[in-house]
């Protein structure tokens, strides 16, 4: 008999059972659902999502089609579809939130350590921006968002040094962006990269106080006026480069400081966008590749929906479905976890299909 742990077992060792119960303390169930603890819970989602199981009936099948390995992949509870669905129903969401923050702190430190990919940025920068998970509106009618549409939202702020989220708020489709900010962990001296969806000035003032430095697409609306102007190159797509102040009384009283403002033109497309930050000492050209580079959060959305399970849910209660989300960030987790501590080479992409065909190997 083979004493090697599966791969799936692997992939599950960078998050400890004894952490696991910790966080698990803090969510008490009610009652234990149905003999299936909360840690052979957590197994069960992180499997039907790293081997892309339809549904609850298909990850059971998969997973009792092998029962004496079953246990070498972690799981001691006999795991039935009854068992799941009310485990999804009932099992505090919170919990696998916890659990996720938990691996984002991990991953974080072990990216940090790499040489960075991109020398140009600077070491602490990261990409905010939120993206929208569609549901069907007649199984969840609870997430109505717009005319025949049910959706939720994820928010997600990524590091940008490795593609790792550093913090993720899953909240309904009709939450705005800018009331993010407000819950959004602030880390002096590094760069918080957003689209205009988040231009609010008094919480953009939040953060400038907070040393903490942004740079955020603007609106065409925002009235200003020229302090001082620099020269700027031209001819890689720059056009200026301003210390501006702000002439309406709303976002005067908002914010009141100083602002840089910096127009480009990207050469692709021929738009021209103008970028707003309280960071006065950057050259230009590295103000505008920090914006350009905030296109990893929108890869790490798209990476997520087609490769783990935020298409077809497990249950249709708000809780089932926050829980499945928030396991389908800690697979990802996970797995990035395991490419950094195992070394290797290959993509995430890569170490997912092998994962989904070799979980019991």
């Amino acid at each position: 008999m083979s004493t090697r742990s599966p791969i799936f077992a692997q992939i599950m060792q960078a998050l400890d059972p004894t952490e696991f119960a910790r966080c698990a303390a803090r969510f008490p169930s009610p009652r234990r659902p149905r003999s299936l603890s909360a840690h052979d819970h957590f197994l069960a989602l992180c499997f039907g999502q790293l081997t892309w199981r339809e549904s609850l009936r298909d990850l059971v099948i998969c997973l009792n089609a092998r029962t004496a390995r079953t246990y070498h992949l972690g799981l001691r509870s006999d795991i039935t579809r009854t068992n799941l669905a009310y485990a999804n129903a009932h099992r505090d969401w919170r919990l696998f939130a916890e659990v996720a923050q938990l691996l984002m702190r991990r991953a974080r430190r072990l990216y940090l350590t790499t040489t960075p990919t991109d020398p140009e940025l600077p070491a602490l920068a990261y990409a905010l921006d939120a993206s929208i998970i569609h549901l069907s509106l007649s199984l969840f009618p609870w997430a109505h968002w717009k005319e025949r549409m049910a959706a939720m939202k994820l928010h997600t702020l990524l590091s940008l040094r490795g593609s790792i989220p550093a913090w993720c708020l899953v909240t309904e489709a009709t939450c705005p962006e800018q009331i993010t900010l407000d819950q959004l962990p602030l880390e002096p001296g590094a760069f918080y990269v957003m689209d205009r969806g988040y231009l609010d000035f008094k919480r953009l003032k939040r953060l400038d106080q907070a040393e903490v430095y942004f740079v955020v697409r603007s609106k065409c609306h925002v009235r200003f006026r020229v302090l001082t102007s620099q020269p700027v190159n031209k001819q890689i797509g720059l056009r200026c480069d301003q210390t501006i102040s702000l002439t309406s009384s709303w976002s005067r009283h908002s914010f009141g400081g100083p602002l840089r403002r910096i127009r480009i033109r990207d050469a692709m497309t021929g738009q021209s966008l103008v970028l707003l930050t309280n960071h006065f000492e950057l050259p230009a050209q590295t103000i505008a590749h920090l914006y350009r580079s905030r296109w990893q959060v929108e890869l790490f959305f798209k990476w997520i929906k087609q490769h783990l399970r935020l298409r077809g849910f497990y249950g249709r209660s708000p809780n089932a479905v926050r829980g499945q989300i928030w396991s389908a960030i800690c697979a990802y987790l996970l797995v990035a976890i395991a490419r950094k501590e195992l070394k290797l080479s290959q993509s995430l992409h890569q170490i997912l299909q092998i994962i989904s065909v070799s979980a019991f190997e």
